[in-house]
């Protein structure tokens, strides 16, 4: 029978033998192959080497240990599987993630984390870039849909921000973070209405979410629905609420709308014993004094009867450092020309605890938070509307040397172009009362220096706090914002907080100017006082959640006046962290200092402690007064025998604007 096969012959002669070749090896690999494994191998002989051989029984066992070895890893990946499968559950059960999130790609994934990254260097420019790569790769990106909401409101672009939110509450309905921003975000606007309605879909989602809830109070109380605000802030309370004390003082006031002295009382303990340190504690401590007045008011002249005088309701209110970085690059970049006639936006914002830590609703106007109440001369609690006058403090200066004996005909005041229509108040500052908030930078890029930066700041103190009228606290930042001593007229027990104050971390600089800013402004006063802020860092900011900019605005808004003294060491040339510095400080109407050494330090801060010293109070009521929320500048021309002295002042200041009709206007308590 012939062959089907390709006969050998029809092979070219080279690859004939090739092919020869290829089945002599595969035969003397199958006859070693056979003879390991057949138990039949020979002893050896006189001379050969001797070594393990495999027999039948062992070759059975290298079967089923590699069995084994398949079952376990097959098992590892079934685990591991599981695991994944209960960590991404635990993820969209927790709100952190949408279900549509864990299908997102890889490639879009390492654009979100990126974009992330730049977020938090205040990037937001080119994070919108990033996630807007990444949901073009994968539109079902609900996280990246709203973290580029969050970038453009950082942008103040509040129209694309809400489009975005909205995007993810149409891809995914149960997701409550994508209704928490539209609420948030509709608060900044002070859409009270919408606010609530889309927190309250986000608290049906999450009902055990404190900051949820505690926006959701905010919004009810700013919306007139005060007994929805007390139930909601008594949900917040039953939950692990760490660092969210504000809900009582939300609380608090919407028990002071509805005329309930006795909750009003028990929420601003709470708030009290919760965040002792709170820039509003020293108000709720004030209005807890008032309180037990009034109480005490009603025994005396009600006698055995346990009725309780009416209260008057008021509005609401492993680090690196850069010293020349894109952050620090972009900040400086932001700031414009104030006096183009731009509006500031949240100016006209109520005086009220920001409801959602690390997001901004914009500053606060009024100067008194207080929830309203205030000692009249017949022993009633009244409150009175404030007029729209302008205080403003100033130093003046000739060749270097502080001018300290200035009358009010040696000046000049131009607000918006135009002198005022009255000046009422002309007061050396050193005949006020002085609020000192000493910020201190405690983060790894001062390690070096500062123990001595201590030891200094603590002389600086015992040194400018020298009227038993003075007030004054310390705050450390690095990640975190610290008070380690509050209000207090006592050199030691300042120079103990000091003490207080360790080393490392990031920098949070512009986070820590605002926060002593509002708790400055919220101290509760009867007289005009000094608000100083004197901030020793060297510039840098990496782990701020707000702006430059939006620092800035606080001060000029809270009428605080900002000193900062560089803690960097040596080199003439001027950083972008310098300049920070001196923005902060010229926009304030304070001035910056650069020691150069640790040397110097106490030294710039002794000049520091005369410069305060020698400061005015002007207050006047401007001409031509609109309130339309727009800067006005500010310019004080001063001449003494004949001489142009120089003036260290404020450019400017945001006007408010006009009263809306949730009661959100200006109060002004007074005794």
């Amino acid at each position: 029978m012939r062959s089907t096969s390709l006969a050998p012959r029809s092979l070219p002669p080279w690859l004939r033998s090739l092919k020869v070749l290829e089945r002599l090896l595969a035969c003397v690999f199958a006859f070693c192959l056979c003879s390991e494994i057949s138990g039949h191998a020979q002893a050896p002989s006189r001379g050969q080497a001797t070594g393990p051989l495999i027999n039948a029984a062992d070759s059975e066992m290298i079967r089923l240990d590699f069995v084994q070895m398949s079952l376990d890893q097959m098992n590892r990946k079934a685990r591991e599987a599981e695991r994944q499968r209960a960590q991404n559950k635990e993820l969209v059960d927790s709100g952190a993630v949408s279900v549509l999130d864990l299908d997102a790609p890889p490639h879009a994934v390492q654009d979100f984390n990126r974009a992330v990254a730049l977020l938090r260097a205040q990037n937001s420019k080119e994070a919108s870039l990033c996630l807007q790569k990444a949901i073009a790769a994968y539109p079902r990106f609900v996280s990246a849909h709203i973290l580029l909401g969050l970038a453009y409101s950082d942008r103040d672009d509040n129209a694309h921000a809400k489009s975005e939110f909205e995007m993810a509450a149409k891809l995914d309905d149960k997701f409550p973070r994508a209704f928490l921003n539209l609420g948030v975000l509709a608060l900044s606007l002070k859409d009270f209405a919408t606010a609530e309605s889309q927190l309250e879909k986000a608290a049906s989602l999450s009902q055990k979410d404190p900051k949820i809830l505690l926006a959701l109070a905010y919004a009810q109380n700013a919306g007139q629905h005060h007994q929805r605000a007390l139930a909601t802030a008594q949900r917040v309370h039953a939950l692990d609420h760490k660092g969210m004390a504000n809900v009582h003082y939300v609380a608090a006031e919407a028990a002071l709308a509805l005329e309930d002295s006795e909750t009003m009382q028990r929420e601003l303990a709470f708030f009290v014993s919760e965040d002792p340190t709170n820039p509003l504690a020293p108000v709720a401590r004030r209005n807890l004094d008032v309180l037990a007045h009034n109480k005490q008011l009603a025994t005396q002249a009600a006698g055995p009867s346990d009725s309780q005088p009416a209260m008057t309701p008021a509005a609401s209110q492993p680090v690196q450092t850069f010293p020349n970085s894109e952050n620090l690059q972009a900040q400086l970049s932001t700031l414009g020309d104030e006096s183009e006639g731009t509006a500031c936006n949240g100016c006209d914002a109520p005086a009220q605890p920001d409801p959602t830590p690390g997001r901004r609703l914009g500053p606060d106007t009024g100067s008194d938070t207080s929830l309203g109440l205030s000692s009249g001369a017949g022993g009633a609690w009244t409150i009175r509307k404030a007029v729209d006058h302008v205080a403003l403090y100033f130093a003046v200066s000739s060749h270097g040397r502080m001018v300290s004996d200035l009358e009010p005909s040696d000046i000049q005041i131009r607000d918006d172009n135009k002198p005022p229509e009255t000046v009422l108040q002309f007061i050396p500052q050193s005949k006020l009362a002085l609020r000192l908030a000493l910020v201190v930078d405690t983060s790894g890029s001062v390690k070096d220096r500062f123990p001595f930066e201590k030891r200094a700041a603590t002389e600086f103190i015992r040194k400018v706090l020298n009227n038993a009228s003075d007030l004054g606290f310390v705050v450390g930042f690095a990640n975190e914002i610290t008070v380690t001593q509050d209000f207090t007229a006592e050199p030691g027990q300042l120079a103990n907080g000091m003490e207080k104050l360790t080393n490392g971390g990031g920098t949070r600089l512009f986070d820590a100017v605002s926060f002593a800013c509002w708790k400055l402004a919220a101290y509760p006063e009867r007289e005009p006082v000094a608000r100083v802020l004197v901030v020793l860092s060297d510039g840098e900011d990496n782990s701020s959640h707000g702006s430059l900019k939006q620092t800035i605005q606080d001060a000029e808004t809270m009428g605080v006046t900002i000193y900062t003294v560089s803690t960097k060491e040596g080199g003439d040339h001027e950083t972008d962290a310098d300049k920070i510095l001196e923005v902060l400080a010229e926009r304030s109407g304070g001035e910056a200092m650069f020691p150069g050494d640790v040397l110097t330090l106490g030294q710039s801060l002794d000049k520091l402690r005369k410069l305060i010293r020698s400061r005015y109070l002007v207050a006047y009521k401007p001409s031509d007064f609109a309130p339309d929320g727009r800067y006005r500048t500010i310019r004080i021309i001063a001449k003494k025998s004949g001489k142009r002295l120089q003036v260290h002042a404020r450019k400017g200041y945001y006007a408010r604007r006009e009263a809306s009709a949730e009661g959100a206007a200006e109060q002004e308590i007074q005794r």
